[in-house]
């Protein structure tokens, strides 16, 4: 029964929400925005949500924002099917396409955010400020499981969006959108804060963090990257994604709380990775049918379905059937909660979870942990590694050496979910040789797989345990 529910909750997730990207090839006529005259002669404006608000909360506001959000320019390379090529002929070879976006300017010395769909794959960026200067873009870095990349500009007389805390966010306050929908440079639209903590499932990536800001401010293709502000002219958010079933914006939309957006950037330019830590959890959002089941007195927070062993949760005393109520004095009430206040983490620093356990509450001191269950801060290249291949690795031990003759090499400890496992390799093969080169360390595959570009190919050569020689090939 428990199964069932678990099943349902995850399937209850799936939403119909749309990553926004690309301009979408047409413009649409704009609506048409009402305005009137108050008794007071103050003008009003009638915004998305059909509220009524003074013109006046948000001018300052807007007039900060624009100059310091800027339209993002891609172009991707795209390789042209057998099935184009027999239609429309002549088309042999990459095909270039076009996408824009938006982006904000967070220093002075250029570093610009956007989100990672709109810069992903692009072979050239270029950045067009609001009074129309025109500059060649660095990717600096980026970060799949949060839809956010870093982009670095060389310019002077840049005007940077100061941050705001999205942590001190409440329901029903104002908040403008600021990017290029449909390629119309610097448009602002109002909203409010509808909802917080929203996990949509947008990001297909591994251990994505979605946490986002909900608000009803009109956000359409292009703005994406784009920022959102609250009344100070403060960044809280980066604009990513629209609930829609026609593409164009329907009364929702969804930013990246400016809390992981710090802490995206300051891993990237320090570390030049994001370092994520883990907790070492299988969770679900607690329900009421859910805590009827387990007979929890509690109908919100997170429970832990198990703990992974070797895990940060497993080492401080977490077991399977604790209700997370609470991070560092932070309430949990749903998994996206959580994933945001460990995802603002690195391995190695120290949460404060609290747990509702048979009735009683308990606090454990948990030290985070990164993603090969250790403390230490990962290299870009380790990272890189251990998204592709998805695998866990220990040298080969003298017994398995001196039965196949080998002096080196590495034994897969754990197949993991990515190229290994869509290629066959199986739990317990001994990697000799990838690519045609002896390996018998860690590091010397990750060296190997590092100079790879996409699309390039993988030949492992090896035994399986029965004794038997064998290779896998795949491609990244």
């Amino acid at each position: 029964m428990m199964k069932q529910t678990l099943k349902s909750i995850g399937l209850a997730a799936v939403g119909g929400a749309i990553v926004l990207g690309a301009y979408i090839g047409f413009v649409e006529e704009p609506k048409q925005v009402v305005i009137q005259q108050s008794p007071q002669n103050v003008p009003i404006v009638t915004t998305s949500s059909g509220a009524n608000v003074q013109v006046s909360d948000f001018a300052e506001a807007a007039e900060i924002s624009v100059n310091s959000v800027v339209h993002v320019n891609v172009a991707k390379e795209r390789e042209v099917s057998p099935w184009e090529q027999y239609f429309y002929g002549n088309t042999r070879g990459p095909q270039v396409v076009e996408g824009s976006g938006s982006g904000v300017i967070i220093s002075e010395k250029g570093y610009i955010v956007t989100n990672n769909h709109v810069i992903n794959d692009a072979s050239t960026i270029k950045v067009t400020l609001n009074d129309n200067r025109k500059f060649d873009a660095e990717l600096v870095g980026s970060d799949p499981t949060t839809d956010l990349a870093l982009l670095k500009i060389e310019s002077d007389d840049l005007q940077p969006l100061p941050f705001g805390d999205s942590d001190n966010l409440r329901l029903g306050e104002w908040v403008l959108a600021v990017g290029n929908p449909f390629n119309l440079t610097s448009t602002v639209t109002a909203g409010i804060i509808s909802a917080k903590g929203r996990n949509i499932n947008i990001i297909n990536t591994n251990s994505a963090i979605e946490s986002f800001i909900q608000t009803d401010a009109a956000v359409n293709p292009g703005n994406s990257g784009g920022a959102l502000v609250n009344t100070k002219g403060q960044l809280i958010g980066i604009n990513t994604a629209i609930s829609t079933h026609t593409g164009s914006f329907e009364g929702y939309s969804f930013a990246v709380p400016v809390n992981i957006v710090r802490k995206v950037v300051d891993d990237i330019l320090t570390y030049g990775a994001v370092q994520r830590a883990f907790l070492g959890v299988n969770i679900v959002d607690v329900s009421a049918e859910l805590a009827k089941e387990q007979a929890l007195s509690i109908t919100s927070g997170v429970y832990v379905v198990n703990v992974l062993e070797e895990g940060a949760a497993a080492a401080a005393g977490l077991k399977s059937g604790d209700v997370i109520v609470s991070i560092d004095g932070n309430k949990i009430s749903k998994t996206a909660e959580l994933l945001e206040q460990i995802g603002r983490k690195r391995p190695g620093d120290k949460a404060k979870v609290m747990v509702y356990r048979n009735e009683d509450q308990k606090v454990f001191d948990v030290t985070l942990r990164n993603m090969q269950g250790t403390t230490q801060l990962l290299s870009k290249e380790e990272m890189q590694f251990d998204a592709i291949l998805g695998a866990q690795f220990e040298p080969i031990g003298p017994a398995e050496k001196r039965k196949y003759g080998l002096s080196g090499g590495l034994k897969v400890t754990d197949v993991g979910k990515g190229k290994l496992f869509k290629a066959g390799v199986p739990k317990g093969f001994l990697v000799v040789k990838v690519n045609n080169q002896y390996i018998s360390t860690k590091e010397e595959l990750a060296n190997i797989i590092s100079k790879l570009g996409k699309g390039d190919g993988v030949l492992i050569q090896g035994f399986r345990e029965s004794g038997n020689a064998d290779y896998f090939a795949f491609g990244l």
